[in-house]
């Protein structure tokens, strides 16, 4: 009972995010995954003599877009410091970073904690940030046994790193803010985020203190982790491996430590090192830069629609329910379709029904990459209208947009071939309708009787006679005007 209650986690982020840009921070070797081991390097990224580096200003474009997506303050005047340690990954034995006057300042990051149920919205808070600052990313070792190899494409790569306060106080805290750090990335197109290629990696801080306390516990530092899940399950061990360590009577020490995921543990590294260690100075190769008012106020109009505030107006403007937005609005492509189908047939339910049950089967099963919907807003749209209007069944729309994704063709190409179009031929419709009661007196019998469910029987008998093309309120209606 008490161990819960005796002591609290506090938690902190730095979560290092690879920049969408063409070149490297400060050179202009070529940005890529998955090529040829060390040929996406250069003198620059190795360090070698005489070699320069030169600012990306795409890279600190990209930096402070992250900044305004998050309401940092963006600093007016932003410096370069070396970074020195020695480590194989790193080449020239110093990184290029920003310890005195980042770019961006402050802000929060908005996270969502899950609902005591999957459709139901859980509670929203914010996550305060200390900082983000640019900088360079490291080579990849991979290691073999008692020897390890060196890669230093990922040399050079423009990092954004986000750093927050210890402001979290949980496993599934840490991992919601994770995922809205990724979200609002990927919508602005600042980086694709994507975990497995280590285009984004989380460092995290963990101390335990009495519960109620102000003051920090001894902190451990996690590094490297590169998943949601193994955040979660990293930050949840150690919280109980301190927590036995401070109920047994012993004492933690600052220290670095490496989770293994396939054990389910972690391991010592090092002592923490602090900012002194790393003998942080001004870099001599690179100016101060300036950020003008007016960039800033240029890039802020061209962000796009906070993924949480997109809910919220989706939710409000157009009268969807949560599991709906919460399916749409934190794809940024999708999102937009969704509002695009709306310039052509206005009924956002029936849209978003047809997108999130039947079109996002058909992308994944069609394995389409991202941002290809594999049919235009305009014909999505059409088969919804053609649905509302009776033209078509609810049915049929799905089958037609299978058709598409199979066959490629238009919409209009696909109901034609199919005949799909349902009858509005009323005399045709009741002499359908009067062979079937004809022909079922027990289901007409139970309905007169007062069991009116026994309709549906004839229904199904009706639309299975029109080979499915009778509109089926109409077919409603007329039996029971018939019936009568």
């Amino acid at each position: 009972m008490g161990g819960e209650e005796k002591y609290e986690a506090v938690i902190g982020l730095e979560v290092h995010v690879q920049l969408k840009t063409q070149s490297k921070a400060f050179s202009g070797s070529r940005c890529g995954f998955g090529e040829t081991p060390n040929t996406a390097t250069d003198p620059v990224v190795m360090g070698l003599p005489g070699a320069l580096p030169v600012i990306n200003y795409e890279a600190i474009r990209q930096t402070i877009r992250a900044g305004l997506m998050f309401g940092c303050d963006i600093s007016p005047v932003c410096r370069w410091d070396r970074k020195n340690y020695f480590y194989p990954d790193n080449p020239k034995n110093y990184q290029i970073s920003q310890q005195g006057l980042p770019i961006c300042v402050g802000g929060s990051v908005e996270i969502e904690l899950p609902g005591p149920a999957r459709n139901i919205m859980g509670s929203h808070r914010s996550v305060k940030l200390n900082r983000i600052h640019l900088e360079e990313d490291v080579g990849k070792l991979t290691h073999y046994g008692d020897y390890s190899l060196v890669d230093f494409n990922r040399a050079g790569m423009p990092l954004a790193e986000i750093v927050s306060e210890p402001d979290i106080f949980s496993p599934d805290e840490a991992a919601a803010c994770l995922n809205a750090i990724r979200m609002s990335l990927e919508s602005a197109g600042i980086s694709n985020c994507d975990m497995e290629k280590g285009q984004m990696r989380c460092d995290v801080n963990v101390s335990l203190r009495p519960a109620g306390a102000k003051e920090l516990g001894k902190r451990t530092e996690l590094k490297n982790l590169n998943s949601i899940s193994g955040v979660r399950n990293a930050i949840s061990y150690e919280i109980q491996r301190q927590r036995q360590v401070l109920e047994s009577g012993g004492m933690l020490s600052q220290e670095t430590r490496r989770w293994d995921g396939t054990q389910g543990v972690s391991e010592g590294m090092r002592n923490k090192e602090n900012a002194q260690d790393y003998c942080y100075f001004p870099e001599p190769d690179l100016m101060p830069v300036h950020i003008a008012p007016e960039l800033v106020g240029e890039l802020q109009k061209g962000l796009p629609e906070p993924p949480f505030v997109r809910q919220r107006r989706f939710m409000e403007q157009f009268d969807l329910p949560y599991t709906i937005t919460s399916v749409i609005c934190f794809d940024r492509t999708l999102s937009e379709f969704f509002e695009t189908t709306l310039t052509f047939h206005h009924n956002p339910r029936g849209n978003a029904n047809l997108i999130i049950n039947d079109l996002l089967r058909e992308r994944s099963q069609n394995l389409l990459p991202p941002g290809d919907m594999g049919i235009e807003p305009r014909d999505l749209a059409q088969l919804v209208k053609l649905s509302d209007e009776g033209q078509i069944s609810k049915q049929a729309a799905q089958d037609v947009l299978v058709e598409v994704f199979r066959t490629h063709e238009d919409v209009d190409t696909v109901i034609g071939r199919l005949g799909c179009i349902q009858s509005q031929d009323p005399t045709e419709l009741a002499a359908i309708c009067r062979e079937v009661i004809g022909k079922n007196p027990k289901a007409v019998g139970e309905f007169r009787s007062g069991k009116t469910a026994a309709i549906n029987a004839l229904k199904g008998q009706v639309m299975k006679a029109s080979a499915g093309k009778a509109n089926p309120v109409q077919v409603d209606a007329t039996l029971r005007e018939l019936l009568r």
